[in-house]
């Protein structure tokens, strides 16, 4: 037996006994699952899972292999808790859109094991959230490209019984899709969103095609599938080819290559964000005194506590004319504690004429 066999061998061996351990694990967390069921406690508690990843790294002899092992434990965790939330009926989540679209996409990466609820607007997957008929709402918050989805940001400010509980980054390749057996010659026209037709432009100019702007991508795709036409082909993601029975025809064909758009997770919270610190990211919604210096007081106090500002947005604030709120997010420095940002959040409140945490969560590099 080589040394190859002997690996896998030995690798055979400790899944077998990962396998019985896993289940010992899973009939654990389904006792804290009823526990949390009689108490009405929440399925994430941020505080107990850092301890939890802090302990169990520090076990390891090889400090090589402790990255690993925490990300590994990280998707230990994430399983649990979707096994917590069918134990619970909290597994439900709700997107805008249909089957194929890029909000369903980031759902079902976010959560695999969920039941979906499809709404036709943004504001009908904050009110189910808001109503608990969804546990989650999965919403683009930002593109890469485009800028703010300024509608979603609009809802959080009207919503103050929401929070937003995660944040992940998912890149956007667009392909040309056709029926089977069609081929990219024999295209003449190309249906989409009017934002991945301009995406595409370049390729779309040097073949000559057509366009048709459409609602969005998935239901472009639908509708190629349904007319069965080889010559009318759709832009939107491999995983809508898979549904709706299409091939690729070309991929990648968006031109700019670092389309990302950042989607946000948000839900009904009795209670306030937890704040643990480092690592985390802060969402703030605030207004400022309407008076000269008053907005940059408020940027001075983030600054002179270490905290980073990666954005800071604008918005016409609700029934006030010319008047504005403002939504910042925060990266905790280095180092800091919850503590230390309770500090911050108590000296901004002296700041700000209102200032609400919308979230305090770990960005996701990747959906």
């Amino acid at each position: 037996m080589d040394l190859l066999q002997q690996a896998r061998c030995e690798i055979d061996a400790i899944d077998a006994e990962m396998a019985a351990l896993f289940e010992r694990r899973m009939q654990a967390v389904a006792n804290v699952a009823r526990y949390k069921a009689e108490t009405g406690k929440p399925v994430f508690d941020a505080v107990r899972e850092a301890a939890v990843l802090e302990k169990n790294t520090a076990r390891l002899q090889d400090a090589a292999l402790r990255p690993y092992y925490r990300a590994f434990l990280e998707e230990a965790m994430a399983v649990s808790r979707a096994y917590q939330r069918v134990m619970l009926g909290r597994d439900t989540a709700a997107y805008q859109g249909v089957e194929g679209a890029w909000s369903h996409i980031a759902l079902r990466r976010l959560f695999p094991f969920s039941r979906q609820l499809s709404f036709a607007t943004w504001g009908e997957v904050f009110d189910a959230v808001e109503r608990g008929d969804a546990q989650f709402g999965v919403l683009p918050f930002e593109n890469s490209n485009a800028g703010d989805v300024s509608t979603v940001l609009d809802l959080l400010y009207t919503h103050p019984d929401l929070i937003v509980s995660r944040m992940c980054d998912m890149p956007i390749r667009q392909d040309l899709l056709g029926v089977p057996g069609a081929t990219l010659a024999g295209v003449h026209t190309v249906v989409s969103h009017p934002q991945a037709l301009a995406q595409s432009g370049v390729f779309l100019q040097q073949h000559g095609f057509a366009t048709r702007p459409w609602s969005n991508t998935a239901d472009a795709a639908r509708h190629v599938a349904e007319c069965n036409d080889p010559g009318v082909a759709a832009i939107a993601s491999a995983e809508t080819a898979d549904l709706y029975g299409l091939q690729i025809l070309a991929a990648g064909v968006n031109a700019d290559g670092d389309n990302t758009t950042r989607f946000i997770v948000i839900e009904r919270s009795p209670e306030p964000p937890v704040m643990t610190g480092a690592g985390q990211r802060l969402a703030l919604l605030f207004t400022a005194r309407h008076k000269p210096g008053q907005l940059a007081a408020v940027l001075d106090h983030i600054g002179a506590r270490g905290f980073n500002m990666e954005c800071i947005k604008s918005r016409p604030l609700p029934h006030v004319p010319f008047e504005y709120y403002f939504y910042v997010q925060l990266v905790c420095p280095a180092g800091s504690t919850g503590t230390e940002c309770q500090a911050l959040l108590d000296t901004l409140r002296t700041a700000c004429s209102t200032l609400r945490l919308l979230g305090a969560f770990t960005l996701d590099a990747q959906a």
